[in-house]
């Protein structure tokens, strides 16, 4: 059977993720054989059927699906938003496989913010699935008329955020709930204030050597609702290690309200599940960073120069030539479109001027003398703004 070949490199973060320097290192979490498992049954399973973004991306849709069956637990709902640039990305067949993956799936497509916040209930909620999201929030003029879809997923994102409604004949004031886990697909983003509720997929067209199964509804779905009973009798033997569980964050703020379900199912589940997390999160969210054109680029070049730095086995000094050819070949990195010709010298400058970092003549191997940065320089800023530096599992390159 075909599997899609992840296409971009995992870099495990050490352990623990918040080391505190002076104090005892606590162990990694132990291994739950159950958790560990499903998970993994889980995770083969999508990768089986859609062409994932990266490892990353396809860690953090295993545990967001995981994460539906204790979101009576959670203070916060992630949502994930599914996007792509274009049609035939994979968004819906991901839908298709989160369908019998989720705990109680509501799929709807262009459904009314009433018709959903009726839908949700009390209690235990169900997982929202919306496909082509972007019919709602595809243009300023219709993301105005669905102000209130927009204001549901975000009131939904955190518990006791109910929506108010006068209703029946005589006019009562109604609370209706609006917690609720949801994946949102569609093309091109969602509004700022729902991506920053989210974890992104940002999804992407399937290349002619990247090879997937087919989809087939009645064999197919079986299988993965096998897996989702796995799934939820798992999390349902650990729900009160849940509810006490307070897993150390690679993130902070919104981010880690969003994160936080996911990062406790694979502290629940242990093994290699605690730092595949925090690496798919720490990616992930560095990404989103470096899409704010305010300054996230800025936080997003120094992780990747530090990337660039790990590949290249952390020499002391890296050419500058070679380091923009590194920046702008990475596929899933901003910086091949930051100009018609990538990043330049003097987009680079630009970007690491508030650092205080700049290029400057440096005698190479075999006493080449070219432009270029010592990794010295960067040690600083790495500290202070990026977070704790991952362990690379890149191939060493010869030469500077």
């Amino acid at each position: 059977m075909d599997e899609a070949t992840p296409n971009t490199p995992s870099l495990p973060v050490e352990w623990p993720p918040t080391a505190i320097p002076g104090q005892p290192t606590a162990p990694p979490p132990a291994a739950d054989p159950e958790g560990v498992e499903v998970l993994d049954l889980l995770r083969d399973a999508i990768r089986r059927y859609v062409v994932m973004p990266s490892d990353e991306a396809l860690t953090a849709t295993t545990l967001w699906a995981a994460a539906t069956h204790l979101q009576t637990v959670w203070q916060h709902a992630p949502r994930l938003a599914v996007v792509g640039p274009a049609k035939r990305c994979g968004k819906s067949r991901l839908l298709e496989v989160l369908i019998e993956a989720v705990h109680e799936p509501l799929i709807t497509v262009n459904a009314s913010a009433a018709a959903i916040f009726r839908s949700i209930g009390e209690g235990n909620p169900p997982t929202l699935l919306v496909d082509e999201v972007d019919t709602i929030f595809g243009s300023a003029k219709v993301a105005e008329k669905n102000e209130e879809m927009r204001g549901l997923l975000n009131a939904g994102h955190q518990r006791n955020r109910p929506t108010l409604r006068v209703t029946g004949p005589n006019h009562e004031v109604v609370k209706f709930d609006t917690f609720a886990m949801a994946a949102l697909a569609g093309i091109g983003d969602l509004p700022d204030t729902i991506m920053d509720r989210s974890v992104v997929i940002r999804m992407r067209r399937r290349a002619e050597t990247e090879k997937v199964s087919a989809w087939r509804y009645g064999r197919d779905g079986l299988t993965v609702r096998e897996l989702r009973t796995g799934l939820a009798a798992w999390l349902a033997s650990v729900r009160e290690k849940a509810l006490a569980l307070e897993p150390k964050m690679p993130v902070e703020d919104r981010a880690a309200d969003t994160w936080a379900p996911l990062i406790s199912v694979a502290d629940l589940a242990g093994g290699h599940w605690p730092v595949l997390a925090r690496t798919a999160c720490t990616a992930m969210t560095d990404y989103e960073a470096g899409r704010d054109e305010d300054g996230g680029l800025k936080i997003r070049i120094l992780a990747d120069i530090r990337r660039a730095f790990a590949s290249k086995g952390d020499q002391p000094a890296i050419r500058t030539s070679r380091l923009l050819e590194i920046l702008n070949a990475d596929p899933e990195a901003p910086w091949a479109e930051h100009s018609p010709n990538g990043l330049t010298p003097r987009g680079l400058q630009i970007l690491l001027q508030d650092y205080g970092i700049k290029s400057a003549n440096r005698r190479f191997p075999g006493g080449h003398q070219a432009k270029g940065f010592t990794r010295a320089q960067f040690t600083d800023a790495w500290t202070r703004y990026c977070p704790p530096e991952a362990t690379a599992t890149l191939p060493v390159e010869p030469g500077a």
